[in-house]
């Protein structure tokens, strides 16, 4: 892991935030409704942050390895442009997300949980693991979120981010503004 100071520097050149969905932006379980669909929890706290990263110009990407209709439903919800869903090789995806928007890898942080996450993450600037991931993920974060998947993970890498480029107090008063929630 990095040293605060040096997370810091990283986090105020990210232009673009990449989340894994499941142990990140929710706990992980995974939920059958009774014909079979997918039922998924996020925290409202997430949204706001990532609402927060992309008021301040940072771009927020999905890249997740399973599709279903309540993730494209919080996605539009959060108006993130960038999704990859069912995504079977993540790194192809970053790749190609960062052509899209001509960024290099030092501009880039991503979040995720499992081992399937481990080659984007070596990748990046900033790599980022929510507390309860897998030990060997977290082993090569630079930063370990003291939330767990679900529980405010995005909330949390969006004030480092955020923090290393202003007053967090001063971030924070755009999402009290009454049209911030109807933003998209």
């Amino acid at each position: 892991m990095m040293l605060p100071n040096q997370i810091k520097e990283k986090a105020r050149n990210i232009t673009l935030m990449i989340f894994d969905v499941d142990g990140v932006l929710t706990d992980g379980t995974l939920v059958y409704g009774p014909q079979g669909e997918d039922v998924k929890h996020f925290n409202v706290k997430d949204g706001v942050g990532i609402k927060l990263l992309q008021t301040y110009g940072v771009e927020v990407a999905i890249i997740s390895a399973k599709e279903s209709a309540p993730l494209k439903k919080r996605i539009s919800d959060l108006g993130i442009k960038h999704a990859y869903l069912a995504c079977k090789d993540k790194l192809l995806a970053l790749n190609e997300l960062t052509e899209k928007l001509q960024i290099d890898n030092e501009q880039v942080a991503y979040c995720g949980d499992d081992v399937i996450d481990l080659k984007v993450m070596k990748r990046v600037a900033l790599s980022v693991a929510p507390s309860d991931a897998y030990e060997m993920v977290k082993n090569h974060a630079h930063l370990v979120t003291s939330a767990s998947g679900g529980k405010g993970v995005a909330r949390e890498v969006a004030d480092v981010i955020l923090s290393s480029r202003m007053d967090l107090e001063q971030a924070y008063i755009k999402a009290m503004l009454p049209e911030f929630e109807n933003k998209k």
